[in-house]
């Protein structure tokens, strides 16, 4: 592919992330790459079989228009699914032997690196049901040993250690324990991690699934009369470990998964959830489930510092000088990269495997301007810090000596309503939700109330000074 493609990739990329949202960008297109352009083609790949159905059924249409604002010649969009080897599922996954790859993906630090399909593959095609009971295929390279701690994921390192040594009769501290995260910074490692130390320990069987994996398991059981079976096999799983929650669709599937939440829970069974947003942002999802994950502890992984992508660049050399023994990397050439690439792991990984290709076919050592030349495309714009409305609602509530709950209660006294008001006006411009959700979030208001809020601050910032200043305080305090 030609440096005009890679450019015209990046600003389609751009257009659509604005188009949809960060949110919905996140959850189906941080994961798609470009293939190739030829004959008014485009060809795209992603890593499932799911994720590509999906984009196919609701967003075809809307990827080729961005396409075509960018190049008019393109005629249609072809989307493929990655190629993988699938591993034969088994009720514990053996260990591999490493891969010889550049810096193969998952080799250490941060995690979740899945770019070529290792890490959560999907194997929709197998025997559905028994497939499913064995688990979706482990990294070995996703281990504890392998991770980077820093300070945006202490506590999520601390959490998934402690479930992974706890014996069979140790009782539960927290369950579930849900880990939420951007793409690329760690939340697969960590619950891969849990699993082979929880497996290797022979205390309890612990079963990973992706969420497409637990869907595709429980369609199959339904299509072959065997759902009870797959419902009584599930509960009867000592630790069980859910991947990529926001993809979990349907209703049935929905209710399905919450029984057998319910379930392990109550039997005090472990439940580990990874998802890249928070319980209560799962829009999707059932009230009841959404409160059941609420419940036990949950844990956000924050954006990787450049001390810690520092650090998980020294980690990624090591890993590769085990198949690449005259690899190196200059300390200035990783303090350039852990600089400017910032956007997450998986574009670190990215501008290694560059470095260590281009040492490697054309035998030039690795220096700070061939660095600067292969990765200027990973160095992406400073994006602003994106608001949530659970900040909005605490920042304002302090700065108006009320209390959260008196903005989600049904309370008109002045004293609450005016700052209520306030709060609706930063949700709507300072997030991407919709008038329906977030009169959901304040108390489940009807959407109108939140348009007459949003108007009413409006009109009132023009001519009061003092609000239009205190609203400012609030804008900076939210995005600091």
């Amino acid at each position: 592919m030609s440096n005009a493609d890679q450019d015209s990739w990046s600003r389609v990329k751009e257009r659509l992330r604005a188009e949809v949202g960060d949110d919905v960008y996140s959850s189906w297109f941080a994961r798609m790459d470009l293939e190739g352009i030829e004959d008014g083609g485009v060809r795209l790949s992603v890593p499932t079989r799911f994720l590509k159905s999906w984009i196919q059924s609701h967003y075809a249409e809307r990827v080729l228009a961005c396409w075509q604002a960018q190049q008019p010649e393109v005629g249609r969009i072809e989307l493929i699914v990655r190629s993988a080897v699938l591993k034969p599922a088994a009720p514990v996954v053996k260990k591999a032997e490493p891969m010889p790859a550049a810096v193969s993906n998952g080799s250490g630090a941060y995690a979740g690196i899945n770019g070529n399909g290792h890490g959560r593959v999907s194997t929709v095609g197998d025997p559905g049901m028994h497939d499913a009971l064995g688990g979706s295929p482990l990294d070995p390279r996703l281990t504890f040993e392998s991770f980077v701690v820093g300070r945006s994921n202490t506590l999520a390192h601390a959490a998934a250690k402690q479930v992974a040594i706890a014996r069979r009769n140790d009782p539960v501290m927290f369950n579930p324990l849900y880990i939420h995260a951007g793409v690329g910074l760690g939340k697969t490692h960590l619950l891969q991690a849990i699993t082979w130390a929880g497996n290797a320990a022979g205390e309890r069987k612990v079963l990973y699934l992706t969420a497409e994996k637990f869907m595709y398991g429980f369609v199959s059981a339904l299509r072959t009369q065997t759902a009870l079976a797959f419902k009584e096999a599930l509960r009867g799983i000592g630790v069980l470990v859910i991947d990529d929650l926001q993809f979990l669709q349907g209703k049935s599937t929905q209710a399905e998964f919450c029984h057998t939440l319910n379930a392990l829970i109550d039997a005090g069974r472990q439940v580990i959830i990874a998802s890249d947003r928070p319980p209560s942002d799962l829009e999707s999802l059932d009230d009841r489930v959404r409160s059941r994950l609420a419940g036990g502890l949950v844990v956000e992984m924050g954006t990787l510092g450049e001390e810690l992508r520092l650090e998980i660049l020294k980690a990624r050399v090591l890993a590769a000088r085990a198949h690449h023994p005259s690899f190196d990397v200059p300390l200035p050439v990783l303090s350039y990269i852990a600089k400017t690439v910032t956007h997450n792991g998986r574009d670190l990984e990215g501008a290694l495997n560059r470095l260590l290709a281009h040492n490697k076919l054309t035998g030039h050592p690795v220096t700070l301007e061939m660095a600067e030349r292969e990765v200027r495309d990973l160095i992406r714009p400073q994006e602003p810090k994106r608001v949530k409305i659970e900040d909005i609602q605490r920042i304002v509530a302090r700065q108006y000596n009320v209390s959260r709950s008196d903005l989600l209660s049904s309370r008109r006294t002045a004293n609450v309503v005016r700052p209520r008001q306030v709060a609706m006006y930063l949700a709507k411009t300072l997030t991407l939700r919709s008038l329906p959700e977030i009169g959901r979030r304040f108390g489940g208001r009807d959407h109108t109330t939140v348009l007459h809020a949003v108007r009413k601050i409006e009109g009132l910032v023009g001519n009061d000074v003092a609000l239009a200043e205190e609203i400012e305080i609030l804008k900076r305090q939210l995005q600091e």
